[in-house]
């Protein structure tokens, strides 16, 4: 212990910190029993962390795989009830952890005896429960109890079956909370217990925005979680650029909604005004069928006449955007991206565009809107189109009060554990070293650039004072999204421009950076972990953003498993690409977990069929000697708190403070 070698010298030399601390702890007993208490903690195995990326929208799958734990519930029943339980009554008991209010609703109609099924899903439900509870404190098991119900849970979580005397104490407390109608909200709190002791932390790889219709569903699921944290991806900073005004990012967002008919988060989500865009599309384009510009995914609820409109507003925004990226791209050389500015380069009367040393033909030439003289001016009918978007964003209760929780749970990369997060990549040259990149007279790289991407994207959206910056710091915003050396983008180029309006797909082509090259490199991937002071043994990088190609037969574990990615289509846009419908990642106190998901019918179905989504789940690590809370980053704070505790007590007893007792 440290306390038997602590001598004067280095209690006076912080003894005005341990009189701080002493008014928290101000007798030699409270500090003795925190000292117990965390040592304690310390010697409890290590919390599960969930890993999920790329969910881009999909609330349905979302919503069960964050419910489900990637199967860490359907695996605890297995645990506790072996065969005990039939696998019809086991998926049962899962559906009801995962979704109590609505199963119980379907058992009702359909159970002749609701008292024995209370009985025997009480107790079902307690003995799970104990189950998770068992690697946390009483105290914080306590904490995560509902209040109504918390001495009623946390008696019946300690009952001890072999204490005959207080068995018919708890049977009576059983009975009598069904007698008095109350058993419907003990299973659902029971219920959210279990969902929010299960896991301890969640950490979210990127992309929680677009393809998918409910953003703002999944972003309102988050804020309610008791432990999160948010690794941005460039479709996540896209519309923190758009909700800080941004009108380039303004322009992405709808482009990319109206590309997957997806106008729910926009309009029903976010409340924003879409007709006066409408209004416009019909006005300029209202003869041309924008064929290149109909959804790529369709609902079939939309009828034809909605999908001709949408097709148009896609098409109108879409000149809009390309406008406005034009004249960022000509008011920052430093951003080299002279190659996309392509509006200039049409010849309308050919029907051709000239692109590097190659000439293509394009398959419309419709272009009301263009002032051939100046190709990125924008009309007066589009500026005001824009700006009334853009103020539409801006003043979005909803949508501010999502962006403000990602940027304060969210940044560019997370370090915990030991394990590094990012979404996207680290800037590499040909040869795999560290690129160096200029930012405003200054060089950044590996984890100084992240660094500094970090602070532009927050000055982007908290900057009020100076415009200039703010302007300057949207732009650099909006680079994330789709510049060269954005560690989100990881590509050469976007090739958006091209996809609409040329048929050849030589031209669509988008090169990955070096990175993509090397992150299966094992060497590489050790010298990013060094460069963000991690043990290249111990650690690992957990990365989202390039969908992993299942079906081709790729593999998510990189790098002799220094290197995962969990990017694996949870997008349901993605999912012919990769064969499944993604990969989620558990990290307990044996180790890490892989699982893989097939795609997820619908919420409804697992309610009422007990139909979980099929998963299959691949040991990627198992640890002999299992992983306490003293390994683990919060260990490390603990055992501080633990010093500072045992030099208040020798400060105690030696007589430099004196106890303030009552």
């Amino acid at each position: 212990m440290l306390y038997n070698s602590l001598n004067d010298e280095s209690i006076e030399k912080d003894l005005r910190y341990l009189k701080l601390l002493s008014k928290e702890y101000p007798t030699i007993s409270s500090a003795s029993t925190e000292i117990i208490n965390l040592q304690a903690i310390l010697n409890l195995p290590k919390a599960t962390e969930h890993f999920i990326s790329d969910i881009h929208g999909e609330y349905e799958s979302f919503t069960h795989v964050l419910r489900n734990a990637s199967g860490v519930i359907k695996r605890k029943i297995d645990d506790v009830f072996l065969d005990g339980l039939t696998q019809e009554e086991k998926a049962q008991l899962a559906t009801i952890v995962y979704y109590p209010k609505e199963k119980l609703k379907i058992v009702k109609k359909q159970c002749q005896n609701m008292d024995e099924w209370y009985y025997s899903t009480l107790y079902q439900l307690i003995e799970l429960c104990k189950n998770v509870c068992s690697k946390y404190t009483r105290s914080k098991v306590r904490k995560a109890l509902p209040s109504d119900f918390a001495y009623i849970i946390e008696e019946l979580l300690h009952e001890q079956g072999d204490k005959i005397d207080k068995k018919a104490y708890y049977r009576e407390i059983i009975r009598t909370i069904v007698n008095i109608g109350r058993a419907d909200q003990i299973i659902i709190a029971i219920s959210k217990v279990i969902q929010d002791l299960v896991v301890d932390r969640l950490h979210i790889v990127g992309d929680i925005y677009d393809r998918g219709p409910g953003a703002e569903i999944i972003m309102d699921a988050l804020m309610k979680h008791h432990s999160v944290d948010i690794q941005w991806g460039n479709h996540d900073v896209l519309w923190m650029g758009a909700a800080a005004g941004c009108e380039a990012c303004v322009a992405n967002v709808l482009r990319i909604s109206l590309r997957y008919a997806n106008l729910n988060t926009i309009e029903d989500g976010y409340g924003i005004n879409m007709l006066p865009l409408a209004t416009f599309a019909m006005e300029f384009y209202g003869d041309d069928p924008c064929k290149s510009f109909i959804p790529k995914t369709i609902d079939k609820n939309i009828n034809k006449n909605d999908l001709d409109l949408f097709a148009k507003m896609h098409k109108a925004i879409s000149i809009i955007q390309f406008k406005l990226e034009g004249n960022i791209i000509k008011k920052h050389p430093e951003f080299k991206m002279e190659h996309r500015l392509l509006m200039d380069k049409i010849d309308v009367k050919n029907h051709e565009i000239k692109i590097g040393d190659r000439i293509f033909k394009m398959n419309d030439v419709n272009f009301p809107t263009v002032d051939w003289k100046d190709p990125y001016k924008l009309s007066e009918r589009e500026k005001y189109i824009i700006k009334k978007l853009t103020r539409s964003f801006v003043n979005s209760e909803k949508l501010q009060k999502h962006i403000k929780f990602l940027y304060n749970k969210g940044g560019m990369y997370l370090i915990y554990n030991s394990n590094l997060m990012y979404h996207g990549c680290i800037p590499l040259n040909e040869d795999g070293s560290f690129k160096k990149i200029n930012i405003d007279n200054s060089t950044y790289s590996g984890r100084k650039f992240l660094d500094k991407c970090d602070d532009i994207i927050r000055k982007a959206y908290f900057e009020k004072n100076d415009l200039r910056k703010k302007q300057y710091n949207m732009d650099m915003l909006w680079y994330m999204w789709c510049g060269e050396n954005s560690p989100l983008f990881g590509k050469k180029k976007m090739t958006t421009f091209e996809r609409y309006f040329i048929d050849d797909k030589d031209s669509h082509y988008e090169e990955k950076i070096p990175y993509y090259k090397y992150r299966d490199n094992e060497a590489i991937c050790r010298k990013i972990l060094k460069e963000f002071n991690l043990s290249p043994e111990k650690s690992h990088i957990i990365n989202g953003h390039v969908p992993v190609k299942t079906k081709d037969g790729e593999s998510p574990i990189k790098a002799n498993g220094k290197l995962l990615v969990i990017d694996g289509g949870f997008c349901k846009a993605y999912q012919p690409q990769t064969g499944i419908a993604g990969y989620t990642l558990i990290y307990n106190s044996y180790g890490f977990l892989l699982t893989s998901h097939e795609p997820f019918t619908s919420i409804k179905d697992a309610v009422e069929n007990d139909n979980d989504i099929i998963s299959s789940t691949v040991i990627l690590e198992h640890v002999v000697k299992r992983k306490m809370v003293a390994d683990t980053d919060i260990g490390r704070e603990l055992k501080k708190q633990v010093e500072d505790l045992e030099r208040l007590l020798a400060a105690y007893r030696k007589g430099y403070i004196k106890e303030h007792k009552n």
